[in-house]
């Protein structure tokens, strides 16, 4: 029964994001707000408002294993399995951005600075404060770089109606505060019957449902040939599942941070990120880096299970 609950919960939550992300961008759009303040504020922390929901959730009810573990293990599915998919799957990647040269950087810098907050075994209120000023600095890093994300042209041909669009935010809301709330309850009760450490649980089941926004969105940019897109949000959504959600989790409780207990998972997260910036080094947009990063997951697994 508590699996039922949880796959219904993970697709509230999905669906919940993904009005609340659809509706925000109708009312940007109503009120003449550029394409680029969009992109910046909606795609990347659009699509972590699962992780977002999911890590308060769980900080809230003492669970920092599953809060932690879930962006931890977003990373991990975000490069490794979204951005290996990609590569495999794309037949062409010529990105118009220089990816090395422009982003690269934000692929280490979150997760460089929460090793160095963890250090000490917690992150505290004002590591959280930090992680939300680091955000700001990113949003700054956008602007100056002038990095677009064109808005949908199907939302822009539709009628704006402050009435639909008010339902359907507040709708999206309890979807995702809802789902997150069932998902950490029923999540916790398979790791105990199954006698599966919460960490597992929030790094694999929890990461992996949280993760599927940016899947859907980076499977189908890279089946439009615009994989250089799917590589920008990877790279925002983990800039911000670091630095809102495990902000926002610190700042409402404490979390506890086991870096020796867990350090291959945070490591494997951490070599991840680096060789991101290797790929876009190296213009390594192709199946060879797909499959790299393929062999980066299975060996997460295989320590995790084996």
């Amino acid at each position: 029964m508590d699996i039922l609950i949880f796959i219904i919960s993970m697709t509230a939550l999905i669906y919940g994001a993904d009005f609340i992300i659809q509706q925000s961008e109708k009312i940007a759009l109503h009120y003449n707000i550029s394409p680029f303040v969009i992109g910046a504020t909606l795609v990347a922390v659009g699509t972590s408002l699962p992780e977002m929901a999911v890590s308060i959730s769980a900080s809230l009810k003492g669970s920092a294993d599953i809060a932690v573990a879930n962006v931890i293990g977003s990373t991990i599915f975000n490069i490794a399995l979204v951005l290996g998919a990609v590569f495999l799957l794309a037949k062409k990647i010529v990105p118009n951005r220089d990816l090395f040269a422009k982003d690269s950087a934000w692929a280490l810098f979150p997760i460089l600075i929460f090793i160095l907050m963890s250090i000490d075994g917690k992150l505290t209120f004002l590591d959280g404060v930090l992680f939300l000023f680091l955000m700001c600095g990113f949003l700054l890093f956008l602007i100056s770089s002038n990095q677009v994300e064109e808005a949908d042209e199907e939302l822009k041909k539709e009628p704006f109606g402050w009435a639909k669009s008010g339902i359907f935010l507040i709708i999206g809301f309890i979807l995702t505060i809802g789902g997150a709330d069932f998902a950490i309850e029923s999540a916790t009760s398979i790791a105990r019957s199954f006698g599966i450490s919460e960490w597992l649980i929030g790094l694999f089941l929890v990461a992996f449902g949280t993760s599927l926004p940016e899947l859907t969105i980076s499977i189908k940019a890279a089946l439009n040939n615009q994989a250089d897109l799917a590589i920008g949000n990877i790279i925002g959504s983990n800039v911000a599942n670091f630095t809102m959600v495990l902000g926002l989790s610190s700042m409402v409780n404490p979390l506890n941070v086991d870096l020796s207990g867990n350090f291959f998972d945070i490591a494997a997260a951490f070599i991840l990120s680096l060789m991101l910036v290797f790929i876009t080094a190296n213009k390594m947009y192709n199946k060879s880096a797909g499959i790299a990063l393929m062999v980066v997951f299975g060996l997460v697994i295989q320590n995790s299970f084996m």
